[in-house]
């Protein structure tokens, strides 16, 4: 089935978000916090943007691989058929997107990239946090998430709930994560990301 101009922006967007790695939950709540921050992971995972106004901005889903390494983050986003709708590489100095059968597109940062191409910026800078368990708050204050105390308002006014946890790791890891905001462009918007297994 031939996935639509729109469908196609979107999955570029929704990319990076991008996100991530993961199973099952934890059967007994923890107030222990998320493991130390990496900058380097490997992570593939499921992702799921719906919105308000479904008839203008109908809902996507797909499949995405995120590669992080210190100074860099590259992301591809799959249809649900598994082919590959866009690549991203996020530097200190500039964002690409590409998309196939046409030109990339650069801009200063990757905020400013999906705003242009969707209409509503996919916070992937917050990602770089929010995959591991950490974000920061409307405070401007490092949150550590845990399945005890999984809910928090960012800075740039995400509503987030990391909802479902990793089995067998030796600190909790997010397997399920729930962004919400509400967006002039679209209202209400909603992503939600699973972690898949590693394969």
């Amino acid at each position: 089935m031939p996935i639509t101009r729109l469908s196609t922006k979107l999955f570029a967007a929704a990319t990076i978000a991008v996100a991530l790695t993961g199973c099952a939950t934890t059967s007994k709540l923890s107030t222990t916090p998320v493991a130390a921050y990496r900058d380097t992971i490997e992570l593939n995972g499921k992702i799921a943007v719906n919105f308000q106004n479904s008839s203008e901005h109908p809902p996507v889903n797909g499949k995405f691989t995120w590669t992080q390494r210190p100074g860099r983050v590259d992301v591809t986003v799959f249809d649900p058929f598994n082919q590959t709708v866009a690549e991203i590489s996020v530097t200190p100095d500039a964002a690409t997107l590409t998309q196939p059968k046409r030109e990339p597109r650069t801009a200063k940062d990757i905020d400013t990239l999906t705003q242009q191409t969707l209409g509503w910026p996919l916070p992937v800078a917050g990602l770089r946090d929010w995959l591991q368990g950490y974000a920061v708050d409307a405070q401007g204050k490092r949150f550590a998430a845990s399945p005890a105390n999984n809910n928090v308002v960012t800075r740039d006014g995400w509503r987030l709930r990391f909802v479902d946890w990793q089995q067998g790791t030796a600190t909790p890891m997010p397997r399920v994560i729930k962004a919400e905001r509400t967006t002039t462009a679209t209202g209400e918007l909603s992503i939600n990301i699973a972690i898949l297994p590693e394969s």
